[in-house]
């Protein structure tokens, strides 16, 4: 009886809009298939030896990640790493023809310098890490010759065994090198091959070569191979500076795979990587950082193992390396005279703007660069400023264009209305079922409920300035045109939509932004589609479901790349809301549900807004707004039953051991201090954990609302990762274990002190021993009072910090050779004394520690270490 209540127009509203997701199901499945990699097919490790093949590189992970494991600084597998590594390279250097010159370095790297993470200064200070570097060269080439680095890091994160971090990329450099090797290739310049052992403790590794190894000066370009993830798209996240970098991978990788918006995107991600020592603090070498973006539910925890590598994704990271090191080592843009400043100002590529450039379905990638893309992308907006004269030029009238142009602007407005309300509509609606949910994140561990949550209502919001509006107050006068009122109307709509995706593209092109090909993409194909629709229509009639069909084949490629990389860019920031932080209640426990909706809505504006002018009336019912509201309350009532997290996407849970002790070994207390790094608190952790809280509590009933809570100042050992922790519990346990494991605790000890004289500074000389720890990570040193020099980082203080309302202070983070002293001195400014807390952390846990750890449940990831806290007055 329903559908006989509806109207001819509710009917044909209904068939376009389960055409569309007809349509928009095909695309998403193609979509999928493409992000998943599924499109490649891996190649075994009998493959042919003049082919890369997954299959090999796969045998260095397993190698990496199960029979060495975790490769944490101050651990075991960190030094057997480094020993399979360089074992590897020489069984390369053995098939080496004649022709070629292999060399094979070991190096242990110093240094010291201040740098700025998470928007904080910290100095950091280190010793002996280990680099292996293979250069492979012609036997007739200089010593003087340009050579092009390849990097990767074979350091993994604490608790992590690093398959996707970074066993992958060890294992795709390897598998690259011996193909160089194995083919016959000659290089035309040297090639190096950099497998640096400290990029998790702020990438010290790739700054000891580059502050310290003779070849660094010679690199003149680089391509830094790195994972935040197990697999899927490695994308090209950074390029730069200068363009050519970016040109050469569009032309010669058989797989592209990245866009230039990434780069404006990069920055909102908590991490860094070594293309930073390379391309930006320590050097201004042309190069790409390219990345494994998917799989980041596993990213630095223990369930990053060979079983997550998404297949195919190497594969395809092996092609496009090899190629791409061949046409960086053949290019003309690798000078061998200039320095690196002048890299690729020839052919009219600036040296310092970066290209636009993206990828369709890793296919082909288009490339341009910034002076082109300055005329391209003023194109749209000066056809959207021209068009109100072209139209009614042949009038002869002031009046009719003056008047076109006031309607095309109203339509820009109601088009930028809609796509305001795509995003603020799912906003609003990720709260509400928040309100009466003991979890946020009701998505994460089934991205697909996030799609189904916030994609109607953000439709919703994109119809409804135009069901509201559906009267439009037309300027123009109707007689004097030879289209009817609705066809002006409809007119102005879409010269107003194409003007704000133009506007958009003029935005971005202002502001220096790579994502201006996005919206500049979208106003060609509509500009197209749209005089297509309009010949369609002299065949089919105005309101001819064909006619509209025309206009969306048009559009088809534009949707395709829309969706790729909006669905992709949901899923990767749905898979790092597991770790981007947590921020207090009450207002932060709605923070990842407002965020992903409204990406969700902002996607939704983009892959369905172009359509809009054209389809908007069909859809624009009252029916079809009701259905869409039923669907989004339906869809929210099925998803807030699902649980936010499961084995395949854990919950983080950070767990210290906290040891307070005095100079003189006397333990002041013990404490078990957990953190979480998403919206979800601890306390609905241990809820569901019940093994945990009596271990915890013992057989007493527990009183979450009663738990002491863990300060700032115990987590300065992981400084500034511990910004991310808004609040975190704190547990008292008892010491007994401590003294029997450990003979002796770190110790700060004064060799002697200059005191000030006529007014100048106070030195204090001081030697820090980490005692009996077993497997140190890193010491920081956390400085307050009136500290005027030191001896770290060239004799150059960092900016100051603020620990949670505290004094401020200075921070130092030492690493490396943990069975030596550490020797350093201050100055003061003044006789005031000056305070020193240490923190040291030890991946070493006691048998309570370990046992607590075992006790969580399997939809937990726990990275667990102790922490050595002391203070001193000097």
């Amino acid at each position: 009886m329903a559908l006989l209540s509806l109207s001819p127009g509710d009917i044909n509203g209904f068939k376009v809009l389960f055409g569309l997701i007809l349509l928009y199901g095909l695309i998403s499945y193609s979509a999928y298939f493409v992000i998943q990699m599924k499109f490649i097919v891996p190649l075994g490790d009998d493959a042919p030896l003049d082919r890369f093949s997954e299959g090999r590189a796969i045998e260095h992970v397993r190698v990496l990640s199960e029979e060495i494991g975790g490769r944490q600084e101050g651990t075991q597998g960190l030094k057997k790493a480094a020993m399979y590594i360089k074992s590897q390279l020489g069984i390369i250097k053995a098939r080496a023809g004649s022709n070629v010159r292999v060399e094979i370095e070991e190096t242990l790297v110093n240094g010291s310098f201040s740098m700025k993470f998470l928007g904080q200064s910290i100095s950091l200070t280190y010793r002996g890490h280990t680099n292996i570097l293979m250069r492979i060269s012609s036997v007739d080439s200089r010593e003087d010759d340009p050579c092009i680095l390849l990097n990767s890091h074979f350091d993994t994160a604490v608790g992590s065994p690093g398959a996707g971090d970074c066993g992958s990329c060890v294992a795709s450099l390897l598998e690259v090198a011996r193909l160089s090797i194995d083919s016959g290739w000659v290089p035309p310049r040297p090639i190096i091959f950099l497998f640096n052992g400290a990029e998790e403790l702020f990438m010290l590794g790739s700054h000891g070569f580059m502050t310290t190894h003779p070849w660094s000066d010679k690199i003149k370009a680089f391509i830094n191979v790195e994972a935040s993830g197990t697999g899927g798209f490695d994308l090209v996240c950074q390029s730069g500076p200068g363009s050519w970098p970016a040109l050469i991978y569009a032309k010669s990788v058989p797989f592209p795979m990245g866009n230039s918006a990434a780069q404006d995107f990069f920055g909102a991600v908590p991490g860094d990587t070594d293309y930073r020592m390379f391309a930006v603090d320590f050097g201004d070498i042309p190069g790409l950082d390219i990345i494994f973006l998917l799989g980041g539910y596993y990213y630095h925890t223990s369930y990053d193992t060979v079983e997550r590598l998404l297949p195919g994704s190497m594969q395809a990271r092996g092609e496009n390396l090899a190629s791409l090191m061949k046409s960086f080592a053949n290019s003309s843009w690798l000078l061998n005279t200039h320095g690196r400043e002048s890299n690729g100002a020839s052919a009219g590529f600036s040296s310092i703007e970066r290209p636009y450039f993206f990828d369709f379905y890793a296919q082909f990638m288009v490339s341009y660069s910034k002076k082109l893309g300055l005329i391209l992308h003023s194109i749209p907006f000066g056809i959207f400023l021209l068009m109100p004269i072209l139209l009614h030029v042949s009038r002869g009238s002031l009046f009719r264009v003056s008047s076109a142009y006031y309607d095309f602007l109203n339509g820009l407005f109601l088009h930028a209305a809609g796509i305001i309300l795509a995003t603020i509509f799912p906003a609003i609606f990720s709260i509400l079922p928040l309100l009466f949910s003991a979890h946020s994140m009701h998505w994460f561990a089934n991205p697909f409920l996030a799609f189904l949550s916030f994609v109607p209502c953000s439709m919703m919001g994109l119809l409804y300035p135009r069901f509201l509006w559906k009267y439009f107050q037309l300027s123009q006068e109707v007689s004097s045109s030879a289209l009817s009122r609705q066809e002006l109307v409809d007119e102005s709509r879409f010269w107003g939509a194409f003007g704000f995706y133009s506007l958009f593209t003029l935005a971005y092109l202002a502001s220096g932004s790579g994502g201006g090909f996005i919206t500049f993409g979208i106003s060609a194909f509509m500009l197209l589609a749209w005089h297509v629709f309009r010949l369609s229509v002299k065949f089919f009639g105005y309101q001819s479901l064909r006619s509209q069909a025309c206009y969306v084949v048009l559009m088809l490629p534009c949707l395709m790349y829309s969706l790729c990389f909006g669905g992709f860019l949901t899923l990767f920031l749905i898979e790092k809301m597991g770790m981007m932080g947590s921020l207090p209640s009450p207002y932060g426990y709605f923070v990842p549900d407002v965020i992903t909706a409204t990406v969700v809505g902002v996607v939704t504006g983009w892959c369905v807004g172009p359509l809009l002018p054209v389809v908007g009336n069909s859809l624009t019912k009252s029916s079809i707004l009701k259905l869409l509201l039923h669907g989004t309350i339906l869809a929210m009532a099925i998803s807030s039953q699902f649980f936010p997290y499961s084995n395949v996407a854990p919950k983080r849970v950070v767990f210290q051991h906290t040891i307070r002790f005095t100079d003189k070994n006397q333990i002041l207390n013990s404490t078990f201090d957990f953190a979480v790094v998403d919206s979800n608190s601890m306390v609905s952790v241990l809820k569901l954990a019940p093994e945990v809280v009596n271990a915890l509590h013992g057989d007493r009933e527990p009183n979450f609302g009663t738990i002491d809570p863990s300060y700032s100042d115990t987590w300065k050992g992981i400084f500034p990762i511990s910004l991310l922790f808004s609040t975190s519990l704190q547990f008292h346990k008892s010491a007994e274990d401590v003294s029997r494991e450990y003979a002796c605790f770190p110790h700060l000890s004064v060799e002697n002190s200059i005191d000030a004289s006529l007014g100048g500074p106070r030195t204090v000389n001081l030697q820090l021993s980490l005692g009996c720890l077993k497997e140190v990570w890193v010491a920081v040193l956390n400085i307050t009072g009136p500290l005027s020099n030191w001896s770290f980082a060239d004799h150059k203080l960092p900016g100051p910090v603020k620990l949670h309302n505290g004094p401020v202070s200075y921070i130092c983070r030492l690493s490396g050779l943990s069975h030596e002293n550490w020797t350093f001195w201050l100055q003061a400014a003044s006789l005031e004394p000056l305070r020193i807390d240490v923190a040291v952390v030890d991946q070493h846990l006691t048998e309570k520690t370990k046992k607590m750890k075992a006790l969580f449940p399997d939809w937990t990831d726990v990275t667990a270490f102790t922490s050595f806290l002391s203070s001193y007055i000097v």
